[in-house]
């Protein structure tokens, strides 16, 4: 379903936080009121039957198309996901190939991690004007490439000043067209393996050297952290420890918001689930990466 009318979303996710993905779609289904219909894309990093089905009956779908990408058809011939030691899942990478593998007439396609509500209408997001950029992105809670807790360690190498603008990946307006005419994704791969030793968050490492002061600056307010308070936020983004878990340490207020739209889904009446299986789930990403490294 792509038309000039049709708004087009993409999200990428294992079967840990499908669940995520049924709470980001009630708040887009419910905070949508123009007329535009909806394509969300979600990559799916071996998604359960029985989840796929309660997303799918999650939303209307004559207003909103649930389109499912295998993650086997994500990565192109030639090449590789650079290793990593993060607890991140694989997941995190796909993205960087998203303008790929959506429809290739569309012109604009809009990334949101699982972990986020939307609180306003999708379409104001949609429409924002990119001018000369490629993407459209909210500047990250640590502000420039010095953040210490991600930024870009090695930025005096790449000739930027201190204080250039770093931004938060989980939310990308991309004009996809020009992603691909500038082979976007096999720069940020490049970048991620040449400068490996300085990465710390793979993905947004890598999009924040090939785009850095080349990227047009969203309203806060379209990706505003969980874990700080705002009159208005239009889109909440649980960046640390997700509400799914006892241990989510975001502003309580922003936890009811979420579980209020999970419980207008099938996965209703859903129990935070205990720290030591949190940790455990980090684990088995971490074992995982290490035994394809072992192995490939």
């Amino acid at each position: 379903m792509i038309s000039d009318q049709t708004i087009s979303l993409i999200v990428a996710s294992n079967n840990h936080y499908a669940i995520l993905i049924a709470a980001l779609l009630k708040s887009i289904d419910i905070n949508h009121k123009t007329t535009e219909l909806i394509d969300f894309y979600i990559i799916d990093d071996n998604i359960s039957t029985i989840n796929k089905q309660k997303l799918r009956q999650t939303v209307d779908p004559t207003r909103i198309s649930l389109i499912w990408i295998d993650r086997n058809n994500i990565i192109p011939p030639g090449l590789t996901l650079p290793p990593d030691s993060s607890s991140f899942p694989p997941t995190i990478y796909y993205r960087i190939f998203a303008p790929y593998i959506v429809n290739q007439e569309i012109d604009r396609l809009i990334y949101i991690d699982v972990d986020t509500i939307v609180r306003t209408d999708i379409s104001e997001l949609w429409g924002i004007d990119l001018g000369e950029y490629t993407i459209g992105a909210v500047q990250d809670i640590g502000k420039t490439v010095t953040s210490p807790w991600g930024g870009i360690p090695n930025y005096q190498e790449l000739g930027l000043s201190s204080d250039t603008p770093y931004f938060n990946s989980g939310v990308l307006v991309i004009d996809t067209k020009r992603w691909r005419e500038q082979s976007i994704s096999s720069r940020v791969i490049d970048a991620l393996i040449k400068y490996k030793e300085y990465v710390i968050l793979p993905d947004q490492y890598g999009l924040n050297v090939v785009f850095a002061n080349a990227w047009h600056m969203v309203d806060p307010r379209w990706n505003w952290s969980a874990s700080a308070e705002h009159e208005n936020p239009y889109l909440l983004h649980f960046l640390h420890i997700k509400p799914i878990f006892r241990s989510c340490y975001s502003k309580e207020r922003w936890k009811n918001e979420f579980f209020d739209y999970l419980n207008q889904t099938p996965f209703r009446g859903f129990k935070p689930i205990s720290e030591y299986r949190r940790k455990l789930q980090l684990a088995l990403n971490i074992s995982k990466k290490y035994f394809r490294k072992l192995f490939s």
